[in-house]
């Protein structure tokens, strides 16, 4: 990190909650406290604002207008990806296109280059941590092309045997999917390192950055990563809007998957011709404000700086674990030494449904369940986790009352320190 100490970049974070309205308001008459951040981030003033003022201001349909005003959003649209591209360190703008968010980002991948590419007897091979949508339309595929799926197990500090999923990889496996940082446990995988050996076996390589973008810098050309895809919620931008990098050699040859206006060059009945990368991928009229909101987030999290969030969310990450560790009866799930900011973990004697919902009596919101990874709880032996997730507004305060509201929990289940 860029930084020399915690104390210098901890007071610029922590002068940005005042930056998110929802924040200030009580819940069931206590102050909110936010820790379901791998859900959803919050949003900030300048986001919503950025949203308002374009239907306030701009709004227009893109890239089909000769008036002003379309040509205005089509200018900011692009504006959009070009922030996008700026954040992942993409070589050139037209290798991002815009989804829905992740799960669109690799169904996109599924459908376009996995149906041109996997035939019966090819592999994808995946890993334990995977969230649902890195693993149900490689199964949809397979399933239909005769493909198949190999899966690199999880150790029990909730790290990808790297040793295994090194002997996974042979001149059959087509693509690694892999998540960069999981959003059940927060490991953070070695994706450079998986990609080149990926590589070595002559493999593409599609990583889930969902739990990444708001955390810590992310470079597609360091990664060496031949897809890599996003939601613009889980990086402080409005829901529904997410984008999709692809190295622009092997998008250009990738055919569109789905039809309609945009995304053309002709049209006859007898035929059509498509347009070029990435408009080619983004058939229809786009979410234009979610565009501009997630291009607006984008620019809020570079100003803040990725390294001063990355050093904050550790300090209290760091000090979370402390304290969960210190109560009885809690159990830490995922203690990997490669943490991003989430807190997954199992009180004895609590289900985790019971536990989130005695928490939202104090104001403390969490996840609880499986977090789209059914296949890491089995893993684990357990039917979910609670889990706490940290944003650059989130500060050892809030450990203290996720804490404090555990205790209160345990005390009424009758369970922890009499």
């Amino acid at each position: 990190m860029n930084v020399s100490t915690l104390a210098e970049v901890t007071p610029l974070v922590l002068d940005r909650r005042a930056d998110f309205p929802i924040l200030a308001r009580p819940i069931k008459g206590k102050q909110l406290v936010y820790l379901d951040n791998g859900a959803t981030t919050q949003k900030p003033n300048v986001v919503i604002r950025a949203i308002l003022d374009y239907y306030e201001q701009s709004n227009a349909n893109i890239h089909r207008g000769v008036h002003w005003l379309s040509q205005h959003s089509t200018d900011l649209y692009e504006q959009g990806r070009e922030r996008v591209r700026s954040l992942l360190n993409a070589a050139r703008p037209e290798e991002i296109v815009f989804t829905r968010g992740t799960t669109e980002a690799i169904n996109l991948v599924a459908n376009s280059w996995g149906r041109a590419n996997l035939k019966a007897g090819d592999e994808v091979v995946l890993t334990g941590l995977e969230h649902h949508s890195n693993i149900v339309p490689w199964q949809m595929l397979c399933e239909q092309v005769g493909a198949h799926i190999k899966v690199a197990p999880v150790t029990d500090c909730g790290e990808v045997d790297l040793d295994a999923y090194r002997a996974l990889l042979g001149p059959r496996t087509k693509l690694v999917g892999i998540v960069h940082v999981s959003n059940a446990l927060g490991t953070i995988n070695p994706v450079a390192e998986m990609t080149r050996l990926a590589h070595e076996a002559g493999a593409l390589v599609l990583v889930d950055g969902a739990q990444a973008v708001a955390h810590a810098r992310v470079d597609v050309q360091a990664i060496g990563c031949d897809f890599y895809a996003f939601s613009g919620h889980k990086i402080y931008g409005p829901t529904g809007i997410g984008a999709l990098y692809a190295r622009y050699d092997i998008l250009k040859n990738m055919s569109p998957w789905q039809g309609g206006g945009d995304m053309i060059y002709t049209v006859s009945f007898e035929r059509s011709t498509y347009a070029d990368v990435p408009q080619r991928f983004e058939a229809g009229t786009p979410d234009i404000a979610g565009v501009i909101g997630l291009d607006a987030a984008i620019a809020y999290v570079q100003e803040v700086g990725l390294d001063a969030i990355a050093a904050h969310e550790h300090d209290v990450l760091v000090y979370g674990t402390e304290q969960l560790q210190s109560l009885p009866g809690v159990r830490l799930i995922g203690t990997s030494d490669h943490k991003a900011g989430i807190l997954s973990f199992v009180v004895e004697g609590i289900h985790p449904h019971d536990l989130g919902t005695i928490l939202d009596t104090e104001g403390v919101a969490i996840r609880a369940g499986h977090h789209c990874a059914m296949p890491l709880m089995t893993r684990f032996g357990i039917p979910g986790t609670a889990r706490a997730s940290l944003a650059l507004y989130n500060t050892r305060q809030d450990i203290d009352a996720l804490i404090a509201a555990l205790r209160k929990a345990q005390k009424l289940f009758g369970t922890g320190q009499a």
